[in-house]
């Protein structure tokens, strides 16, 4: 089973001796790869260049630097993945990104495809590709088989992989694989986890970007809203039994989203694992 860790290039010195501090514990898991994300409208280009590097070259797990090609010219975007490469950089997130308010150029490319496709007849397959997928359908989308239509054309564009937006219900993500086998697709689809520690930070997270909270979870969050210590048991346990839920049906990838944070996304994967003290 393999695990990855996804995190935030962070802008401040004390941001990233902690991110580093992360780094050196969650790298103990042997992880496939610490990924990057990559601002909307390349808001965070040099920060992600710069944290993508630090972890290349100082730490024993790969760098994977998320892309965003809305409001990014080719141009930028070759000259980006010439420096990744140059660093032995062979593992790309592509995404569309979203749409900074105001802007009216959004650059040489308007969806994930065209950059999967791009990326792909510049450089062979040098990258290997993530793609990311949707189980409760982007906000954005028009109707469910739209949306699975547009992930297929990433396959077919020549993604490799994909990483899931995070959701609470195993059966969601088993129904999405089913409908994407259905349209041809068999690419890996990794499961993106999402640690429980907030409660107004989740939902806020949940309503931007679609992902559904069941009702029995929300209530108990309210509940324990103002409790930090048992907020964080139960959303361990919560997301615990999800994970354990989608390996007992045959899922072996897990990617973590850690809020550049050691604790809950280290625990959980010792859970998952099987290597936690406490199981």
């Amino acid at each position: 089973m393999k695990t990855s860790f996804e995190f935030f290039p962070p802008r401040t010195a004390q941001g990233k001796q902690t991110l580093r501090q992360v780094r050196q514990a969650l790298s103990t898991l042997n992880p496939e790869y610490f990924s990057v994300t990559f601002g909307a409208g390349g808001t965070t280009q040099e920060a992600t260049l710069e944290t993508v590097l630090d972890i290349q070259q100082n730490d024993t797990i790969p760098a994977t630097p998320h892309l965003s090609c809305i409001g990014s010219k080719k141009a930028v975007i070759i000259e980006l993945l010439d420096q990744y490469k140059a660093a032995n950089i062979n593992r790309l997130v592509a995404l569309r990104g979203d749409i900074p308010s105001g802007v009216r150029d959004i650059g040489d490319f308007h969806y994930a495809n065209e950059l999967v496709e791009f990326i792909k007849l510049s450089y062979n397959d040098y990258f290997h590709i993530e793609v990311a997928a949707y189980p409760e359908i982007h906000p954005e989308s028009s109707n469910r088989q739209a949306d699975l239509q547009h992930f297929a054309n990433k396959v077919t564009a020549g993604a490799d992989g994909a990483i899931t937006q995070y959701f609470y219900d195993a059966d969601a993500y088993f129904k999405f694989v089913d409908e994407v086998e259905k349209l041809g697709v068999n690419i890996p689809i990794t499961p993106g986890i999402m640690p429980i520690t907030n409660y107004t930070q989740l939902l806020r997270f949940s309503k931007m970007c679609g992902a559904k909270i069941p009702d029995w979870i929300v209530k108990k969050l309210e509940l324990y809203q103002h409790d930090f210590d048992s907020l964080n048991t139960f959303g361990l346990e919560v997301v615990t039994n999800l994970c354990q839920t989608l390996k007992a049906q045959g899922v072996e990838n897990f990617h973590f989203y850690s809020m550049n944070r050691t604790e809950p996304s280290l625990q959980l994967a010792q859970n998952i694992l099987g290597t936690s003290k406490k199981s």
